[in-house]
């Protein structure tokens, strides 16, 4: 397995992860967005660019979620869960 597949399988995984854990904070949401990032950059450098346009997009829809979810939850008077140091 080479870098680029490597980066390839760690972004999707991350992501997948991230995807499970959205509904515990909205912290995950944008976790599950900067995997997006990495599966876009990870389509682009391995040369399917439908595949990194797609995940561009994905990226673009989940900050806004996350902005949206952020928003809400202070709006409510909730704690946002941050990350462990």
């Amino acid at each position: 397995m080479d870098a680029l597949t490597a980066f390839g399988l760690f972004a999707v995984t991350f992501m997948l992860i991230c995807y499970v854990l959205e509904d515990r904070a909205p912290f995950w949401t944008f976790l599950f967005a900067i995997g997006c990032l990495m599966g876009s950059a990870y389509g682009f450098l391995q040369g399917a660019w439908p595949f990194g346009a797609v995940e561009l997009i994905w990226f673009v829809v989940a900050l806004r979620r996350w902005v949206g979810l952020r928003s809400k939850a202070r709006a409510a008077g909730g704690v946002e869960a941050e990350p462990i140091a």
